[in-house]
């Protein structure tokens, strides 16, 4: 791991009031857009830790060339190592006195920085904000992506207190006696996803109250674009689930679908039948025919294959579940 100091207060100085965690891989083209973001927040006292997980385009000499005012480390791996290795370096090397996550792809607002500081001048919490997608005119968007979102957003907000820790993710923040309270990010969860959902279920398990703040939802810039890549990250993400399972228990991690009914079967047929391949396969499909299809159909069909896609923790970790449940109840 190598570090450029470019911070120009030095570690000497005093404790800002915010430390920005930016973990980045092949971020180059993202990455201009966020710090143009941060660069005119209305709140100055903070710095900006980007941890390049592995440098496949050059990340870090955009980060050198872009930095101008900013107070920026870059952190880099040698190889990738996965997010949540990242998230652990750029936080133990922060120094701020709130920690925020803003992942490589959002655009926040110019009061982004001060909102999060101001949510932690009271008892101790953790911070969500969520993020609103801005997706490219694609079928996919027409048909799923975009209603999807509206949807997701909505029932976050409608949710009940107790189970804000779910939405842990992309745009959240603590302060630094709570971080090193609940410890890091679960270095072993290597593929898409649920490291972020297991962090926000250990904070809750710390009896720290989390909290949805509806004035730092974020642009988020990178959603998937189509049907294949969304089943891609679908299939990625259920794996990831999978050790969430086997680690708190399936109660904690919610259901993927619903228990009964034709739907249900459908989608674990499908499920059953197709793997990653076909799904991709069928994804691709699902993006040429899309616009052809009434949109009601169109949205079914991508919601089959999504969900199909989403249950290969069932597939992929069914050993290490009964494997864990058993040394439990030793």
């Amino acid at each position: 791991m190598t570090e450029c100091a470019d911070d120009a207060a030095g570690p000497g100085s005093a404790v800002p009031a915010a430390s920005v965690v930016v973990p980045t891989r092949g971020g180059a083209r993202r990455l201009p857009a966020l710090l143009d973001a941060l660069r005119v927040q209305t709140l100055r006292d903070f710095e900006v830790i980007v941890v390049v997980d592995g440098d496949t385009d050059d990340s870090a000499g955009v980060l050198d060339r872009l930095k101008g005012d900013l107070s920026l480390r870059t952190i880099v791996f040698p190889e990738n190592r996965g997010r949540s290795a990242a998230l652990n370096a750029g936080f133990e090397a922060a120094r701020g006195r709130v920690l925020i996550r803003c992942d490589d792809d959002l655009v926040p607002a110019p009061d982004y920085v001060a909102g999060h500081v101001a949510r932690h001048s009271g008892e101790a919490c953790g911070v969500i904000g969520l993020t609103r997608n801005v997706f490219p005119p694609t079928a996919y968007a027409r048909a799923y992506g975009r209603p999807r979102d509206i949807q997701f957003r909505k029932a976050a907000y409608a949710d009940s207190p107790d189970r804000c820790w779910r939405y842990w993710a992309a745009n959240v923040s603590v302060t630094r006696g709570t971080f090193d309270r609940v410890g890091g990010y679960d270095e072993t969860f290597r593929a898409y996803g649920w490291e972020d959902v297991d962090w926000g279920y250990r904070l809750s398990q710390c009896g720290i109250s989390v909290v949805l703040a509806p004035e730092l939802e974020t642009v988020h810039t990178g959603p998937a674009p189509t049907t294949a890549v969304r089943v891609q990250k679908a299939y990625d993400s259920g794996a990831a689930r999978g050790r969430f399972v086997a680690k708190h228990g399936a109660a904690m991690a919610g259901p993927v679908e619903s228990n009964f009914g034709l739907w249900a079967r459908l989608v674990g047929l499908v499920a059953t039948v197709c793997g990653r391949r076909s799904l991709v396969r069928l994804g691709k499909f699902a993006d040429v025919v899309a616009d052809y299809l009434p949109r009601y159909v169109a949205e079914k069909m991508i919601s089959l294959l999504v969900e199909a896609a989403a249950l290969s923790d069932r597939r992929r970790f069914p050993r290490m579940t009964a494997g864990l449940q058993n040394r439990k109840s030793l």
